[in-house]
């Protein structure tokens, strides 16, 4: 979800083991030449969805952390890429945290339907981000650095594919 630290922690989480960071909000943002919020506001979500498609489909992920924008669980072909290239990682927090994480940054182009609330999003979406989860990492718990190490260590502990 937005506020969940995804960018933060995965930063974190790339310099920790030696890897590449990806950060498809931005590679959106470059493709439109517009901040998520201003393409939201002059093509909908729909449109944005859309470009988020396009852009993640064709990214260079190879031997990369990513972080994706939260509306990627509603592309089943995005999942199956991501999925093909690593495990991936639900930074879980509570609806209340993310709120306030939000709320300092509020222009932050959340891909949904105008007037859809914040509770709304998140109960639409954690049940998709535990169907692709491969792990679930709190993260309102602990530092940046905390969920980075912890997701570092548990990611390690997975059998490999």
């Amino acid at each position: 979800m937005p506020g969940a630290g995804k960018s933060t922690v995965g930063i974190i989480l790339a310099k920790l083991c030696g890897m590449r960071f990806v950060d498809t909000d931005v590679d959106i943002q470059i493709a439109d030449d517009a901040t998520l919020q201003e393409i939201l506001e002059a093509r909908g979500h729909l449109y944005l969805r859309e470009l988020e498609q396009r852009v993640v489909m064709q990214v260079d992920i190879d031997h990369a952390v990513i972080s994706t924008g939260g509306s990627v669980v509603y592309s089943p072909q995005i999942m199956q890429r991501l999925a093909d290239a690593g495990p991936i990682v639900y930074l879980q927090a509570d609806p209340v945290v993310l709120a306030e994480r939000i709320a300092a940054a509020p222009a932050r182009g959340i891909a949904c339907a105008p007037g859809t609330s914040f509770e709304d999003i998140c109960a639409e979406r954690k049940p998709l981000y535990q169907h692709y989860a491969d792990l679930s990492i709190r993260a309102d718990h602990g530092t940046a650095d905390q969920v980075a190490a912890e997701v570092q260590e548990k990611v390690y502990a997975l059998p490999q594919r």
